[in-house]
């Protein structure tokens, strides 16, 4: 089934354009020039944001500061094993995404932390990327109070994810 749904909707397309009696390939191009110039708006910051995590990764400045961070965190519930998590979520999806699967295949899915890494995916967002790709395509540079505001949800979804996970798991 799943290898219909890009025919079938490419057949559809076509009927309606047909029906409103446009050129559908000319409103495909548009379309896609129009995504073109986004793309050209987007990637510069992008390509910064993508470059600073590799540099924070790759200097160790992220261990460091998950050191440092870890005896607070260990007291506000949340298992230091997750700190790094906390801490990429915000900047990298995908870097996220590897931290998240080498703590569950370190410490296994059903284990404590495997799970609230895995709320912890689930409940907070990219802000960073987020913000950069979406204030960029509207040509916003000032962002206010978005980006703290932004970091304090994911502060808080950090938090209930750890909380929610030991009290499901009763411990």
């Amino acid at each position: 089934m799943g290898e219909y749904i890009v025919p079938l909707l490419l057949a559809v397309t076509a009927i309606a354009a047909l029906r409103k009696k446009e050129n559908a390939y000319d409103v495909l191009v548009d379309g896609a020039r129009d995504g073109f110039r986004m793309l050209l708006t987007i990637a510069p910051a992008l390509i910064v944001l993508l470059s600073a995590v590799g540099m924070l990764r790759a200097s160790g400045a992220l261990e460091a500061l998950s050191a440092a961070l870890s005896p607070v965190l260990g007291i506000l519930g949340i298992p230091t094993e997750t700190v790094l998590l906390l801490l990429i979520r915000p900047i990298s999806g995908s870097a996220a995404l590897a931290v998240g699967a080498e703590l569950i295949t370190a410490h296994g899915p059903d284990s404590l932390i495997g799970r609230t890494a895995a709320v912890m995916l689930g409940s907070t967002e990219t802000t960073f990327y987020t913000v950069s790709v979406y204030f960029g395509a509207w040509g916003i540079n000032k962002t206010r109070y978005a980006v703290p505001a932004a970091l304090i949800a994911d502060f808080v979804g950090f938090l209930a994810a750890s909380w929610a996970t030991r009290i499901f798991m009763g411990t």
